[in-house]
């Protein structure tokens, strides 16, 4: 039976706004997710390399296979957060998400062929898309109003540590047992334990239901979604316009003379920055208020990318990888809290909306830049930064975060 707004969301908000503590359980979430991206990590930082060389596939065919695996990730996130809004389940769907990612990894286990990879890459990506937005809908009701900047920002951070860690691990078995296909087997062994483990950790997590809206379909749940929600998708998908591939940043850093290692590390750089700023940058939001904060990861979006514009020796690139990573926690878990903030009610379905309008915008983002790179790999940075302020302008014009 549908619930009127309020009646049960109200005292949901309530129970968690009320409190000025970290709830426990985001921690739990937190190590969930650090499990699972140290085992994603370790297979994705030499899928590439892997499928390639061991498994003989094309360079043009890995790049169809990366741009179905973007496509996946995002493809399932409104259809699940509007089944968890439906149903008011939070726990199950995360549990089908994270549990499908962790079977596909199995795909590894017994194949080595191009198919059995690439369905590995593209299924383990469907689970990631669906199991997203109940997650963060199920984080954002523990998420007490005063600390949930904050709870976002060390849910962030958890899950970035196991990016930075996940690679190091790779790196370390690589060097430990020698280039082979024994030796990537035995790597993917070791990365589906920390999968399983995240799973089980998941499983004991006391479940936080929302409201149930059993008897509305996908077009009365957009029609029922917050207008400052519906605002903010327009900033949100001209800056998503302006965020191109990490890829570019990391050529612009070969163009100026970084080596391959160097490379590595800078990619290293960024995201220890973000494992770091997350929590506090989620503290500012708490205080000053996450309209703010939104902006200011705009601008410093927009800052970075003129940056490049000018940027020509290897100091500039270490500073613009540096606050990259600000720009990274800011945008990964204050955005998320901001959309917690004004879509109280159905919150899992404005995430998975929020993740699916973004994703699809990326793909044309970095292929428009692909073009402007081949011509002049300046003008990719100069539209970059045009868009984020043209992003900021209409935030601020349209005031998502102000009453309707």
């Amino acid at each position: 039976m549908n619930v009127a707004p309020g009646s049960e969301a109200t005292p949901l908000v309530n129970a968690a706004g009320n409190s000025s503590k970290l709830h426990p359980d985001v921690l739990k979430l937190g190590l969930v997710s650090f499990l699972t991206d140290l085992s994603s990590e370790m297979i994705f930082s030499v899928f590439a390399i892997f499928f390639t060389t061991v498994a003989g596939a094309s360079a043009s065919l890995l790049g169809l296979i990366e741009g179905l695996a973007d496509f996946s990730a995002s493809s399932l996130n409104y259809l699940a957060g509007w089944l968890s809004d439906r149903s008011g389940k939070r726990k199950s769907f995360a549990i089908a998400g994270y549990g499908f990612s962790t079977l596909a990894k199995t795909i590894l286990l017994i194949s080595s062929s191009i198919l059995g990879l690439s369905l590995f890459r593209v299924i383990e990506r469907l689970g990631k898309g669906f199991r997203g937005p109940p997650r963060d809908a199920w984080l954002s009701s523990i998420a007490g109003q005063k600390t949930r900047g904050f709870s976002f920002g060390v849910h962030k951070a958890l899950d970035k540590s196991g990016a930075v860690l996940g690679p190091l691990v790779a790196y370390g078995l690589l060097k430990w047992l020698g280039e082979s296909a024994s030796t990537y087997r035995t790597l993917f062994w070791v990365a589906f334990i920390p999968a399983v483990l995240g799973v089980v950790v998941l499983a004991l997590i006391e479940d936080k239901p929302g409201v149930h809206h059993k008897r509305e379909s996908i077009g009365q749940n957009w029609q029922l979604l917050s207008p400052g929600f519906k605002r903010f998708l327009v900033p949100a998908g001209i800056f998503s316009l302006a965020y191109f591939s990490l890829g570019f940043l990391l050529l612009k850093a070969h163009d100026i003379g970084f080596s391959v290692t160097d490379i590595v590390l800078l990619y290293a750089l960024f995201n220890t920055t973000c494992v770091i700023v997350a929590p506090l940058v989620g503290k500012l939001g708490d205080r000053v208020g996450r309209s703010r904060i939104v902006v200011l990861g705009y601008a410093l979006y927009g800052f970075i990318n003129l940056g490049l514009v000018f940027a020509n020796s290897k100091w500039h690139l270490v500073a613009l990888f540096a606050i990259y990573g600000f720009f990274y926690a800011i945008d990964e878990s204050q955005s998320k809290a901001f959309i917690a903030d004004i879509e109280p009610e159905r919150r899992a379905t404005a995430m998975g909306l929020y993740n699916f309008v973004t994703g699809v915008l990326y793909l044309p983002a970095s292929l428009v830049a692909g073009a402007l790179w081949a011509f002049a790999p300046n003008l990719a940075f100069g539209l970059a930064t045009l868009l984020s302020l043209a992003a900021s302008v209409a935030f601020t014009a349209l005031k998502p975060g102000a009453s309707a």
